[in-house]
């Protein structure tokens, strides 16, 4: 049974666990979900204690209203604008589960409009899945900003010369849910009224798989990210040779060959 925690409407980020699903939900629809300092530090607090409680096995991520995150609030742009560059500098964003250092699997169910600082979630996430009516945009361009952060996550999940277009071309290139799949930045899309019972029934197969298998599995496909090819076959081999002295790994054998489902640690 879902449970809601004790949160009022008006916060900025809705938090529901239902079994070892965390379900967390921007909203702030009047402004499509927009990114303000509150609601990004929601996010930070709630995904960082997330990776401190172990029954939490997979987190997903959604919008309420029509947008799913129409990127940094404008007065949050304006305020930030006051600051010193030092000031600034100081602490880079933290309102996504990679940002936050943490590797508890994380889809993201794109329900509407998603633009600017809002593609953070869909590079970060490790399934996006997205409603029909879904769109994707980068419009920093437009608003005389640059483009840094957000395509530098999403070439690691398609094309550049895609990613390229949604830069420079900014809100002229408004991409469709359809061709996000096309273009593998995403990898499924549904109905409107069916996108987080999508999203639950991906979470619950997550949260079927030992917990602790799955990030460590996350975290050695990220790191490889930063490294030459060989040393990250090196350290993914030294991953899950260490691993196998993990409880888990011997209750998934023992489980398989006994026919019964595992109890993870």
């Amino acid at each position: 049974m879902a449970q809601e925690q004790a949160v009022s409407q008006q916060d900025p980020l809705l938090v529901q666990r239902d079994g070892h699903l965390l379900i967390l939900t921007l909203n702030r629809p009047e402004r499509l979900n927009a990114l303000n300092r509150p609601l990004q530090a929601a996010l930070n607090r709630q995904f960082l204690e997330a990776d401190r409680d172990p029954t939490i096995r997979c987190i997903i991520l959604t919008g309420t209203g029509r947008a799913f995150c129409s990127g940094a609030d404008v007065e949050h742009l304006r305020n930030e604008g006051g600051k010193s560059i030092e000031q600034q500098l100081v602490k880079p964003p933290q309102f996504t589960a990679r940002q936050c250092g943490i590797f508890t699997p994380t889809i993201c169910a794109v329900n509407g409009v998603c633009a600017g600082a809002g593609l953070h979630f869909v590079a970060d996430s490790d399934i996006v899945i997205a409603s029909d009516s879904a769109s994707f945009v980068d419009t920093h361009l437009n608003v005389g900003q640059v483009s840094a952060l957000e395509p530098i996550g999403l070439i690691r999940r398609m094309p550049m010369s895609h990613v390229l277009r949604m830069v420079l071309l900014g809100k002229a290139e408004r991409v469709s849910a359809q061709q996000a799949l096309d273009y593998r930045l995403i990898s499924e899309v549904t109905a409107p009224d069916n996108l987080l019972n999508r999203a639950r029934e991906l979470g619950q197969i997550v949260a079927s798989v030992s917990p602790a298998a799955a990030r460590a599995s996350l975290q050695a496909i990220y790191d490889s990210l930063e490294m030459p090819l060989a040393e990250a076959y090196e350290k993914g081999h030294e991953a899950l040779i260490r691993y196998r002295e993990h409880p888990d790994a011997a209750e998934g054998v023992a489980a398989f060959l006994e026919k019964r489902p595992p109890r993870w640690q």
